[in-house]
């Protein structure tokens, strides 16, 4: 399957993401884990390709099945709400 510029970056970014599972990548672009380490290794340097696995494994929340939260995104208690464009305050 070939991506765009614009996608592979943001599949990039996706992965880089704690809280992004490899099944929102999948479920987004198509690839499956293995596809996304692959694509990770050819267009990163082999040091951050290194550094990115390192953190990535293992990680619970790069796993949806691994998670210790139900549904939805994790949202911090002091995170401001954004309504309209604008932030609302507390």
């Amino acid at each position: 399957m070939e991506f765009t510029e614009r996608n592979i970056d943001r599949i990039i970014e996706m992965a880089w993401e704690d809280r992004t599972t490899f099944d929102a990548i999948k479920f987004q672009f198509g690839l499956k884990e293995q596809e996304v380490i692959n694509l990770m290794r050819r267009e990163m340097k082999p040091s951050s390709f290194r550094m990115w696995r390192e953190r990535v494994q293992g990680r619970a929340t790069k796993h949806s099945k691994k998670r210790n939260f139900e549904e939805g995104r994790f949202k911090c208690s002091r995170q401001k709400s954004i309504s309209n464009n604008s932030i609302s305050k507390r």
